[in-house]
C-alpha cells in the first residue's frame, strides 16, 4: 500500500499534467482555426491590423500635438487647469526644488512620458501651488496625482507603495500606475498591483469621492 506522502505527490503530478494537457489542446485548437483560415479571412484580418495601427499613429499624433511624451514644469497653477483639461490620463507630479526623493521621481517619469504617448506627464512645484496643493489634498511630497478624464482617481504618495526606498525600479513605478489605469500595460502586471493596491490605505488609495461631486475637480 503506497504511503500518504506518495499519494498526494501522485495526485500532484496528475493535476499538472492534465492542467498541461489542457493548455497543449487548446493551443492546437488556436493553430488549427489560424491553419484553415480562408484567403479572405486572412485579408480581412491583415486589413484590421493595419487600420489599428494607422489610428495608433493618428492618436499618438495628436497626444504629442497635445504636449505628451514630454515631461515639462508647469510656470503657474493657471496652466494646470488648462493642461488637464479635456485630458484621458494625467500624472501630476507634486514636488519641491531641494528633496531628494522628488528628483528621484522625475528620473523614473522622464523614462515613462516618452514610452507612454497615451499619459500627459509634468511637474508641479507644490511650494509655489498653495490653492492646487490644497484643493488636491496634497501633504506630503513626492506626490503624484493620478487623474482621469478631469477627476483625480488616485495618489501615488512618497515611495511607499514602490517597495519603501528609493532605488525601486522604473517598471516598479509603471505598474503601480498601471493599476490605477493612469497608462497602459500588460495585464499581468497589472493584476498583481492592483491586489496590493487593494490593501493600501484610504488616502494612499483611490480617492474618495462624495456623491454629490462635480463631473471635474478642476471647473
Amino acid at each position: 500500500m503506497a504511503a500518504p506522502g506518495a499519494l498526494a505527490q501522485h495526485a500532484m503530478e496528475q493535476a499538472v499534467l492534465s492542467v498541461a494537457k489542457r493548455l497543449e489542446d487548446q493551443l492546437d485548437d488556436q493553430l488549427h482555426r489560424l491553419e484553415n483560415l480562408k484567403d479572405d479571412d486572412l485579408e480581412r484580418i491583415r486589413q484590421k491590423r493595419i487600420d489599428d495601427m494607422r489610428r495608433q499613429q493618428e492618436m499618438s499624433r495628436e497626444w504629442v500635438a497635445r504636449g505628451h511624451g514630454a515631461y515639462t514644469e508647469l510656470s503657474d497653477e493657471k496652466q494646470f487647469f488648462k493642461e488637464v483639461k479635456g485630458e484621458e490620463r494625467v500624472v501630476a507630479h507634486f514636488y519641491r526644488e531641494s528633496s531628494w526623493p522628488c528628483k528621484v521621481v522625475d528620473k523614473h517619469l522622464e523614462l515613462l512620458c516618452r514610452k507612454h504617448l497615451e499619459t500627459k506627464f509634468f511637474k508641479v512645484n507644490a511650494e509655489k501651488s498653495p490653492y492646487l496643493t490644497e484643493k488636491l489634498k496634497v501633504w506630503m511630497l513626492p506626490t503624484l496625482a493620478l487623474i482621469k478624464n478631469e477627476k483625480v482617481v488616485d495618489y501615488v504618495v512618497g515611495f511607499d507603495d514602490l517597495g519603501g526606498k528609493d532605488d525601486f525600479a522604473t517598471e516598479a513605478l509603471e505598474e503601480r500606475l498601471a493599476a490605477a489605469d493612469a497608462l497602459k500595460l500588460s495585464d499581468a502586471p497589472i493584476a498583481a498591483a492592483r491586489q496590493q493596491q487593494q490593501q493600501r490605505s484610504v488616502r494612499s488609495g483611490i480617492y474618495q469621492r462624495a456623491s454629490d461631486d462635480e463631473d471635474s475637480d478642476f471647473d
